[in-house]
């Protein structure tokens, strides 16, 4: 409780997860459409070529805005809206990022999670993980090991995850997410998992 917790700031891989879309009703800003959200890793600068995920549609940043000025650049952590050169269809969720140094598009996570409820973990259980602006379905496919948190030794026999354990899981979403190991990019290599019935949140999780 008194340690010192030193988080990864200033990831090089440039991500920007969409969180929602500005159509502002107005005749002055009729054709304005931006896409906010916080930068989660690197710098984004108007003429970046940028790619769209999932869809995969290639463009370049237009401005990047923020209270009705442009910006020449954003980095890391700055709230801003970035409009593109295209009309692309984009929602919340979608990611920008470059082309040469794309995020992992997956059904498929492994993690490590600590478990935060008091009913266990339920191999094949349905759970809503939340990601970046990003919520999916998921089921729990296999717990691969539990951590001994008294020696750090991985316990491949006593399975059974309850409250406080930590365990190496694998997961499977009911669609494509986007996402980064967690050593590459704090922010967009983790998540938390819900319990879809009372919507509390059961464990959070590093992605491998």
């Amino acid at each position: 409780e008194t340690i010192e917790i030193k988080k990864h700031k200033d990831s090089e891989n440039p991500r920007f997860p969409v969180q929602t879309v500005i159509r502002p009703n107005t005749s002055e800003y009729h054709d304005y459409r931006g896409y906010a959200g916080s930068i989660a890793g690197g710098i984004f600068k108007p003429g970046d070529e940028v790619i769209v995920l999932p869809s995969m549609i290639k463009s370049k940043i237009k401005s990047i805005d923020i209270f009705g000025r442009s910006l020449p650049e954003a980095r890391e952590g700055d709230s801003v809206s970035v409009t593109l050169e295209d009309q692309i269809d984009i929602s919340r969720g979608d990611m920008l990022a470059p082309p040469d140094d794309l995020p992992i598009v997956s059904q498929d996570i492994t993690l490590m999670i600590s478990w935060f409820n008091e009913k266990p973990m339920r191999t094949g259980g349905k759970y809503l993980i939340r990601m970046n602006t990003n919520e999916a379905a998921c089921f729990i496919k296999n717990v691969n090991y539990r951590m001994n948190i008294n020696n750090l030794e991985k316990d491949f026999e006593d399975l059974d995850i309850k409250m406080n354990d930590i365990a190496n899981i694998s997961i499977r979403t009911s669609r494509p997410v986007i996402f980064d190991p967690y050593k590459k990019n704090n922010f967009t290599g983790s998540l938390v998992l819900i319990d879809e019935g009372t919507n509390e949140t059961v464990g959070a999780g590093m992605i491998e």
